[in-house]
């Protein structure tokens, strides 16, 4: 658990999905809101907030590099962008 991670923290953060560790099948970016993106080693991403229960929301197929676009977008608290995105409903299993 970081707060405000760097870049370069959230760019390692994703690349340790490669390691492909049963205990901890995804990694996560929650912002002061607590609006969530996880983000899976299979290529899906879910939106959702942990305080309010919206969502969840997914994306399939999302790349390591677009994945960390979303992280910035979050952690910039422009979470109205984010939702404008095309989100399917779901956790996407």
């Amino acid at each position: 658990m970081v707060d405000e991670p760097s870049l370069e923290e959230m760019r390692a953060l994703l690349e340790s999905l490669m390691a492909n560790d049963p205990e901890h099948p995804d990694v996560s970016l929650t912002h002061e809101s607590e609006w969530c993106i996880s983000v899976y080693p299979s290529g899906i991403v879910v939106l959702e907030n942990l305080e309010t229960g919206e969502g969840p929301f997914h994306m399939r197929a999302v790349a390591h590099d677009r994945a960390l676009e979303l992280w910035q977008s979050l952690a910039a608290g422009r979470i109205s962008e984010l939702q404008l995105l095309q989100w399917l409903p779901g956790y996407g299993a």
